[in-house]
């Protein structure tokens, strides 16, 4: 694998990474509010946004960066 292969597809790894994680996060943010704490949920969703906010364009970036020229 060349270098110019190398990096969108390690970004696309750790994308997969960063989708698992938030995923993950989420089940414990669900786990949380089912035993009362609904406000730290709240506050662990709300820190989630930003996952959801960026996801289109990383999709985008790396489908570009895997379009072979």
């Amino acid at each position: 694998m060349s270098n110019s292969d190398l990096l969108p597809t390690l970004l696309s790894k750790i994308y997969e990474n960063q989708l698992a994680l938030e995923a993950a996060i989420m089940e414990l943010s669900n786990w949380v509010e089912l035993r009362g704490s609904s406000e730290v949920a709240d506050n662990v969703r709300g820190a989630l946004t930003a996952i959801d906010r960026n996801e289109e364009f990383i999709k985008l970036a790396l489908a570009v960066l895997m379009t072979p020229e």
